[in-house]
């Protein structure tokens, strides 16, 4: 049988993890679509990893309580691999598309990235604020829809130079995906490592990169990956490296 799941937040559970409170869309999805009644079985996520079965106590217009029955085994489980995709700008849909394939494909973190050639440039704190809200509810959804109950974290908007220059985090792999002057997958060393378990991966916009950004992303120990000799879109080169990179190091195979 399908499972009817919801979300709510952390803070949406009783300090003792006994009872929740679904609110607003949730609650509304679960009385007027769904048409669930007290009595009924549903299963919440947390967003953080954790996933409860729960039996509908009261449901109003807009909010619902839930008694918590047990913790279960999310519907599907997590990818070994923790990566952060880094994308350049896009325009809205792209984007959009982006991090909804990029959710169910099992990245635990996006991060939208300032680069020179990027498709657009956002205007102010606002403007990027409403963006990342957009995708964030994007990242839920497909979460969601996946069956994964951790919600990959979108992050603020950050610059090309901020990211490449962030000091190595133990354990990571840093790629930077390019149409040009770089290798394949199987060409970069120790790229079979089996143990590999953390990878920051970075994708440009449609116009690529400039030649300093490359040698920037050189200088501060990136490896530059390209991806065959057909020229990409960039949402195609974001998933297609996600796909690579689980297939590499995560649960798809």
């Amino acid at each position: 049988m399908t499972r009817r799941r919801f979300y709510a937040q952390p803070n949406a559970f009783s300090s003792d993890l006994k009872s929740l409170t679904l609110q607003a869309e949730e609650a509304r999805h679960l009385r007027d679509v769904l048409r669930l009644r007290p009595g009924d079985r549903v299963h919440v996520f947390d967003g953080a990893g954790k996933e409860f079965e729960c039996s509908i106590e009261e449901s109003r217009k807009d909010t619902a309580r839930l008694q918590v029955l047990a913790e279960v085994e999310p519907a599907r489980s997590e990818s070994p691999l923790q990566l952060t995709l880094a994308v350049a700008l896009l325009k809205s849909d792209k984007f959009d598309l982006v991090v909804q394939k990029a959710t169910e494909l099992g990245v635990a973190r996006v991060v939208p990235v300032a680069t020179k050639l990027a498709d657009i440039r956002l205007r102010d704190d606002s403007d990027a604020h409403k963006r990342v809200t957009r995708w964030q509810r994007i990242a839920l959804e497909a979460s969601k829809q996946s069956g994964r109950a951790l919600v990959p974290e979108v992050t603020p908007p950050i610059s090309f130079p901020e990211l490449v220059q962030t000091e190595d985090a133990a354990g990571q792999r840093r790629l930077m995906f390019s149409e040009r002057d770089g290798q394949s997958l199987l060409e970069m060393e120790n790229i079979l490592d089996a143990d590999q378990r953390q990878v920051l991966a970075l994708v440009g916009s449609e116009g690529g990169w400039t030649d300093e950004e490359i040698s920037l992303a050189r200088d501060n120990n990136w490896g530059v990956v390209t991806l065959g000799g057909r020229t990409l879109r960039a949402e195609t080169a974001a998933i297609a490296a996600t796909v690579l990179l689980q297939y590499l190091y995560g649960d798809l195979s």
